[in-house]
């Protein structure tokens, strides 16, 4: 008798492809290059290879398929001196450098010696470009809430603006705080002592006047638009993160939505991006058991706002390897062993269809064979592998949750740049 895993295990030696370098995985790249956006998932925060894999099919959509930006689970104010780096418009005379600026925990997502050949790649690709045909480099995360309004502030004052008074306002609100956000969400969840109308007033403000800060400058504009979406929406954020982790991870997704958009259309019409993220929140959440608990992520919010054509998503999984992570929330990271995926989920099926790299596409003739629910690994900046089974594996269908997967049977840990 043929049993499901036994069912899917064959499916997968029928529809999957072996890769051992970039140009292995063509038909992927040929097949996510039709699409507006691109999303390029993680099953962790911290494994080499997918930081890797993911700059080489980066490289090839921007050389032979004209994507024009990547936006990354990043902060904003910390991503866009990466963006000045590869636009020729930094003081830093290296990637190490302006990577190194880094200082949010978890640094290591961005200050690693894996990402640094892509950034020099990026800035060598944009050398013979004009200005509005080079690649950008952007964060589309929430939390840099105190950096992004202390941004403003700089920038108002060096152009003199009249909403310098709304931005000081804003910040001067903030203050009381510390740069903390738990204090923050406290006084605004309990106390209703909130900064609500003071960030929206300031965004309001900056969005009514885009005109007159365009002619200035078009991508300082999109600097202080950005910085003026995550102020609002960080204040949303923190205050639904004390009393409903629901809610708080929607408006996150959501952000990372709207910035996406705001990005794409600076760019244009015909603008094509590329975003990096994790797992979680590039595949299609409806395909997993986050649509029970009321989650809604990037994956599922692309595909219903611009159209499921538009949008490619390509999940990654690994069977056993090492990860950079830590036990506690900003506690110092750790290398730290992945153990063997446990039986039957999707990974460790995955290595018994064969223990090599390979990769799936999900089309209209084996996407059905693949909707089954199966749990799927997902490791985030904390990690205990010793209780990984407890909440570790996600249930989903994977041929639902995404378009096109990637799985490295043996992973290792990336290389954090060293700080001080």
């Amino acid at each position: 008798m043929v049993t499901k895993v036994s069912k899917t295990i064959q499916n997968i030696q029928q529809f999957s492809q072996p890769f051992t370098d970039i140009e292995g995985l063509t038909d992927l790249i040929q097949q996510a290059s039709k699409a507006k956006y691109v999303l390029l998932g993680e099953a962790t925060h911290g494994t080499a290879e997918f930081y890797t894999i993911r700059a080489e099919i980066s490289k090839k959509l921007i050389k032979e398929h004209g994507f024009t930006y990547l936006a990354v689970e990043g902060d904003w104010p910390s991503c866009y001196e990466v963006n000045l780096y590869v636009k020729g418009h930094s003081t830093y005379s290296h990637a190490r450098e302006v990577l190194s600026q880094f200082h949010r925990w978890p640094t290591w997502m961005w200050a690693n010696e894996e990402i640094i050949p892509l950034i020099e790649w990026l800035k060598e690709y944009n050398l013979d470009k004009q200005e509005a045909e080079k690649v950008g480099f952007y964060g589309i995360d929430v939390y840099s809430l105190w950096e992004s309004l202390e941004t403003i502030v700089t920038y108002l004052q060096k152009i003199d603006s009249p909403d310098l008074d709304k931005a000081m306002q804003a910040i001067t609100c903030f203050h009381p705080y510390n740069k903390r956000p738990e204090q923050y969400g406290m006084s605004a969840a309990f106390l209703g002592e909130s900064c609500r109308e003071e960030v929206l007033q300031l965004l309001n403000s900056i969005v009514s006047k885009r005109k007159q800060y365009m002619e200035k400058e078009r991508e300082s504009y999109l600097n202080l638009q950005i910085n003026g979406l995550v102020s609002k929406n960080a204040e949303a954020y923190y205050k639904a993160m004390i009393t409903d982790d629901t809610e708080s991870w929607n408006i996150r997704d959501h952000h990372m939505v709207e910035a996406l958009k705001i990005i794409s259309d600076f760019y244009g019409k015909e603008a094509k991006g590329i975003v990096w993220e994790h797992n979680t929140h590039v595949g299609d959440a409806r395909a997993t058991g986050m649509e029970q608990e009321g989650l809604e992520n990037v994956g599922q919010i692309t595909r219903e706002k611009f159209g499921e054509n538009n949008v490619y998503a390509v999940g990654f999984a690994t069977y056993k390897g090492t990860v950079i992570a830590a036990e506690k929330w900003g506690e110092p990271y750790k290398i730290m062993d992945i153990p063997k995926a446990q039986p039957n989920s999707w990974e460790e099926i995955l290595h018994r269809a064969g223990s090599f790299n390979k990769y799936l596409t999900f089309t209209e003739e084996n996407r059905n064979l693949f909707n089954r629910i199966i749990g799927h690994r997902a490791v985030g900046v904390i990690y205990e592998p010793a209780y990984e089974h407890y909440g570790n594996y996600v249930p989903s269908k994977i041929s639902e949750r995404y378009d096109g997967f990637i799985f490295v049977d043996q992973s290792k840990a990336v290389t954090p740049i060293p700080k001080e």
